[in-house]
């Protein structure tokens, strides 16, 4: 089973990419060329895998925790729909999720 994740680079080119609805978005984003960059590994420390969720897609995934609110509320692009990828969890319900990768820190 896979899921499909609409994905819009930094350059505004749009991408649909097929995945397996397991692990977190921020390791199938790493795997693309025009992905985030992931220096931590998906410890919740860097924010270098920053993602804007698609506005019908925020109030369906799980609030942000603690650690990821601290290290967002630091850079510079952040949005109210800012996310670290590192922190969502891929499931078959994220059929469709649609996330545009922000700008570099």
């Amino acid at each position: 089973m896979s899921i499909r994740l609409s994905v819009v680079d930094r350059n505004g080119g749009e991408h649909e990419v097929e995945t397996a609805p397991q692990g977190s978005l921020m390791e199938t984003l790493r795997e693309l060329d025009y992905g985030v960059s992931a220096i931590c590994g998906g410890m919740c420390s860097c924010a270098t895998c920053h993602v804007y969720i698609a506005p019908e897609w925020v109030a369906k995934l799980p609030d942000r925790q603690s650690d990821e609110g601290d290290l967002l509320a630091e850079l510079q692009f952040r949005q109210d729909n800012s996310r670290l990828s590192c922190q969502i969890q891929l499931k078959p319900e994220h059929d469709g999720l649609r996330v545009t990768l922000a700008p570099e820190e």
